[in-house]
């Protein structure tokens, strides 16, 4: 009898798998409501929490719904993210809509998380919250409902024993669940998380687009774990030999799906070959970034401000009080000092202008692994970029095409308005058909500002083979300058300016001429992408390009930007 009731209770796990955020019920005659239900049970530390809303429109009339979703990581002076959507029901018809709903930017301050949906409109007014367990010192984990069923226990209290507690007065937790059936098809929904564990059963589960997103996500960089009772290979389990800068691990276990706790947390925690995501973005960026040392230290003209004050408070005071409204003609003050008053802060506004100029410059170096391969033909993109904003008449931009844009914290200066000391502010995202919309802080006047850029980008550009050995083609858009291709064998090759559609000759080269150059490439970026680089930098049959023309993931117009690209990635035959 208590294996009977065990096994009922594992069946309904899927059940609880996803989390209600809210149900309204617009007219209980014809059960017209809508739901909002997160496809994962707990939203990571930033990246997008999925949530699939369903209209179910059961009278004659239409309805207009709208979805306000805020989250934020700290109740009064903390980083806030918001988005709207709003939806259309027609009359006896049932909408069905999955969406990304953003979540704040981290800056490792999170002491209070809070994401919350508020419902308006026609059929009613009503809200519903989640909350994050996660600690902002541990990777986030995404757990199979088959998993944590029999493991969900041991492994919070495992965490929670190493002193993952989570947030300040939050429960604490190893992992969010999720139902293999009912996952999202967007590699977007995954960006927040670093591992992902589930079994070989579970993975048969799981649709095909879904699938391929999680496969995306590995690419950029994600941990994925499959459980098995037998010995399968990546490529029996539909999945990919070389992950790109992601891990495939396949682990063993037995029928009953039982895992050891601390086995299972250090899988996660410490037998990572780098950094998870949110440590990575939290500590690589503050101090000693490659590529905010690379663009220099802007200075403050001090001098002339103070003398442009000094000569104001003269103005104002003894020269507007003894000659321009010098006795018998006092009433004169209330025309010259308005005036002197606005002509200084004319002045000052022209230093400034001068001095800074509208818009900005900027610097960005982007990682790139090209895989024509499995048909894929996609490019997965890891893109860090600083810049130096003058006057900036908008800090709105669109990003035109699907990624996830993080505000990176910096070291404290006088010109950085985002540092792991404390932030504040709105840093909202809109997903749109095609990308995402940008509003806010991301881009204030007069101050330095750091983004981690993540992309997936359909591309038929590869370096081909061709008949004649030591000879490859280029289909990219762009030259390339330089090239080192690895063969079969391991043995390197170099090939200098390389132009779409030519062949070209590579010239075979010793080890030491090549190791130098990965070196100082790898050491021009933070640490987790010098990890990536350095991982894929040991595969044979692949190559190393050097452009400076490629096409980068372009943010604010206004920044006038000078980029710079790594690309990876197998030679396509």
């Amino acid at each position: 009898m208590s294996r009977l009731l065990l096994a009922l209770l594992v069946s309904l796990l899927p059940l609880q798998a996803q989390e209600t955020l809210f149900r309204q019920v617009a007219d209980t005659k014809t059960d017209t409501h809508i739901e909002a239900t997160a496809l994962f049970s707990h939203p990571s530390l930033g990246g997008y929490h999925p949530v699939r809303v369903t209209i179910v429109n059961n009278q004659k009339i239409p309805h207009r719904i709208f979805l306000n979703f805020s989250d934020s990581t700290n109740f009064r002076d903390g980083i806030t993210a918001s988005s709207n959507f709003s939806y259309l029901a027609p009359p006896e018809k049932t909408v069905v809509a999955d969406i990304l709903v953003p979540l704040a930017v981290q800056n490792g301050d999170h002491n209070y998380p809070n994401f919350t949906v508020k419902l308006s409109g026609s059929m009613g007014n009503t809200q519903g919250t989640a909350n994050s367990i996660f600690s902002p010192n541990s990777p986030c984990v995404l757990l199979s409902d088959s998993l944590y069923g029999p493991n969900g226990s041991s492994l919070d209290s495992e965490a929670t024993s190493r002193g993952y507690s989570g947030h300040r007065g939050s429960r604490g937790g190893f992992s969010s669940k999720f139902d293999p059936k009912r996952l999202p098809d967007d590699w977007r929904a995954f960006s927040g998380f670093d591992t992902i564990m589930l079994t070989e059963t579970d993975w048969a589960d799981v649709p095909p687009g879904p699938r391929n997103a999680i496969t995306s996500w590995v690419r950029l960089g994600g941990q994925l774990v499959v459980y098995s009772s037998g010995n399968p290979g990546p490529a029996s389990l539909g999945l990919p030999e070389d992950p790109g800068f992601g891990e495939i691990q396949i682990q063993s276990i037995a029928t009953d799906l039982r895992l050891n706790a601390g086995d299972t947390v250090n899988l996660a925690y410490n037998k990572r070959s780098t950094k998870h995501r949110l440590a990575a973005i939290t500590s690589d960026f503050d101090s000693n970034w490659p590529l905010q040392k690379a663009f220099g230290e802007k200075s403050f003209n001090y001098i002339l401000f103070v003398l442009i004050l000094l000569a104001f408070g003269i103005l104002v005071g003894p020269v507007n009080l003894f000659v321009f409204a010098k006795s018998g003609r006092r009433h004169r003050l209330f025309v010259t000092t308005p005036l002197i008053s606005i002509g200084t802060s004319l002045i000052l506004i022209a230093l400034i202008v001068f001095e800074d100029g509208f818009g900005g410059k900027g610097t960005r170096i982007t990682l790139m692994e090209v895989r024509p391969d499995g048909n894929q033909n996609a490019a997965f993109i890891q893109q860090e970029q600083f810049s130096r904003s003058g006057v900036m008449t908008s800090p709105s931009f669109t990003v035109e095409t699907p990624a996830l844009v993080a505000q990176t914290p910096l070291a404290k200066s006088r010109w950085a308005r985002f540092t792991s000391f404390g932030a504040s502010g709105n840093y909202d995202l809109q997903p749109t058909a095609g990308g995402v919309f940008a509003s806010g802080n991301w881009f204030q006047s007069r101050s330095e500002q750091g983004q981690l850029v993540t992309a997936v980008l359909p591309t038929r550009g590869r370096i081909e083979a061709t008949n004649d050995p030591g000879t490859i083609v280029s289909t990219f858009d762009f030259p390339i300058e330089t090239i080192l291709y690895r063969d079969p064998s391991g043995q390197w090759h170099r090939g200098e300016n390389i132009a779409k559609g030519k062949p070209a000759k590579l010239t075979a080269v010793d080890p030491t001429m090549v190791q130098p150059l990965l070196n100082d490439t790898a050491k021009r970026f933070t640490d987790r992408n010098q990890a990536f680089l350095r991982r894929v930098s040991d595969r044979n049959d692949s190559y190393i390009a050097f452009a400076k023309q490629a096409a980068a993931i372009e943010t604010h117009p206004g920044i006038d930007w000078l980029s710079d690209t790594v690309i990876t990635g197998p030679i396509a035959r």
